[in-house]
């Protein structure tokens, strides 16, 4: 009994909630960061390929997902 313990209803919708939660958070985090800098960064990305900048992007991806996620689980 102990392996299916997440199936239980209330675990199972608190995490799915918490998910989608972390997600949000994440995803303001975002627009927030590309308002704050002087250029538009999905332009930069995609249209340019400025692959310096997708690397910085990808580290602060990185850092605010584990920012979230440690704020998710407490």
């Amino acid at each position: 009994m102990v392996g299916i313990e997440w199936l239980r209803p209330n675990v199972f919708f608190g995490s799915v909630l918490f998910a989608l939660l972390g997600v949000g958070v994440f995803w303001l985090c975002f627009v927030v960061i590309d308002k704050l800098t002087p250029y538009d960064l999905w332009s930069e990305l995609v249209e340019k390929r400025n692959v310096a900048l997708a690397i910085v992007v990808g580290a602060m991806c990185l850092a605010i997902g584990m920012i979230v996620a440690a704020a998710v689980h407490g």
